[in-house]
C-alpha cells in the first residue's frame, strides 16, 4: 500500500507540538505526554469500511454497514464515514471501533451530521468497549432533540444521564465525551451538558462510534485522547 502523505489536523483537544503518526490509509496525530490521535478519513478508499477499524452489533436486525463516503460540507476535506444502513429494527445499535487504541482514562470528540432516519436520527460515541454488549455511550438524537448518557451491560441499556438540547437535522455537530476513573462528562458544540458517576468498567476498553436503528449519520474528525494513569 502507498504510505499517505504526513498531514497534521487541529481538533478539540490537541495541545503543544504534534508528533505524527499514520494509521495505514487515514489520517491520524498525536501527541506526549498524553497521546492524540485524530482521524479524518482523507486518504481512505471511498466505498470501503476504514483501515483499523472493526464492525459490531448490539442487539437485532440486520448487518450494519459503515463506508466511507464523499460529503463536500465536512470541513476536513470531503470524505466522512458514514452508517449506511437503513434497519427500522428498535433495538439495534451498530459500532465502529478504532482497534488500535484502548484506554481507560480518555477524551473522545467527533463531528457529526444527521441524516435520515424514522426510528432515530443518531450519533455516538463508545468509551470502554469490552466487546459489542459491554460499553459506555453517549448519543446525541435530532428526532428527540436530547443527549444521553448510557452503559449497555450484557447488551442491556440503562440511561445515567440526559439533557435535553437542540440537535440539527442535517447539520454538522460537535459531540464530546471524556471518562477520568469513574466520572464521565458530556459536550455538545463544545458547551459542557452534563456531567455522570459510574464505576461498572473500571478497566481499560475500545473507543470509536454508534448509532442506532434506522439512523444514517455521518462522522468526521474523529479524536481519541488518552491520559497517562501510571
Amino acid at each position: 500500500m502507498k504510505t499517505p502523505p504526513l498531514r497534521a489536523s487541529a481538533g478539540f483537544f490537541l495541545a503543544g507540538a504534534a508528533a505524527l503518526l499514520i494509521a495505514p490509509g487515514c489520517l491520524a496525530t498525536a501527541d506526549r505526554p498524553v497521546s492524540t490521535v485524530t482521524i479524518d478519513f482523507e486518504t481512505c478508499e471511498i466505498g470501503a469500511a476504514p483501515p483499523q477499524f472493526s464492525t459490531a452489533l448490539t442487539g437485532g436486525g440486520g448487518p450494519v454497514s459503515w463506508i466511507v463516503l464523499a460529503d463536500p460540507t465536512s470541513a476536513h476535506g470531503g470524505k466522512v464515514l458514514a452508517q449506511m444502513s437503513t434497519d427500522n429494527t428498535n433495538y439495534r445499535f451498530p459500532l465502529c471501533l478504532y482497534e488500535p487504541v484502548a484506554a481507560r482514562d480518555v477524551s473522545v470528540s467527533v463531528r457529526f451530521r444527521p441524516i435520515s432516519g424514522k426510528v432515530d436520527q443518531a450519533a455516538g460515541l463508545v468509551v470502554r468497549c469490552k466487546d459489542k454488549d459491554n460499553y459506555y455511550i453517549v448519543r446525541a438524537n435530532a428526532l428527540e432533540n436530547n443527549v444521553r448518557f448510557y452503559k449497555v451491560e450484557a447488551g442491556k441499556r440503562k440511561q445515567l444521564a440526559t439533557a435535553d438540547v437542540e440537535v440539527a437535522s442535517g447539520k454538522w455537530q460537535g459531540l464530546a465525551l471524556t471518562a477520568r476513573g469513574s466520572r464521565f462528562s458530556v459536550l455538545l458544540n463544545g458547551k459542557p451538558l452534563f456531567d455522570a458517576d459510574d464505576a461498572t468498567f473500571a478497566d481499560a476498553g475500545k473507543a470509536g462510534l454508534w448509532t442506532k436503528a434506522d439512523s444514517v449519520t455521518h462522522f468526521d474528525h474523529l479524536e481519541i485522547r488518552t491520559y497517562d494513569t501510571r
